[in-house]
């Protein structure tokens, strides 16, 4: 049976991940709020985010500016 989350980035119930898709306490929240299609869009995001910031994955401060954009696209509410 497939596992079902309330997707923070969806607001609604979809299918969720399979496994954290990144290490540490961030990545157990992205696996317990975060749905797949959710996921996907913060993949597209990233991609963009690193063409127009020029980031590399294996420079700590490059994971660190990714991260806080990361958990802003999940969890950040919304401007009303």
């Amino acid at each position: 049976m497939t596992r079902m989350v309330y997707c923070a980035r969806l607001k609604q119930q979809a299918e969720a991940l399979k496994e954290p898709p990144h290490p540490g306490p961030l990545g157990q929240r992205i696996y317990d709020h975060v749905s797949r299609e959710g996921w996907q869009q913060w993949l597209e995001q990233l991609h963009m985010l690193m063409n127009e910031h020029r980031l590399n994955t294996s420079d700590a401060e490059h994971m660190k500016l990714i991260e806080q954009h990361m958990e802003s696209f999940f969890f950040k509410p919304e401007a009303s």
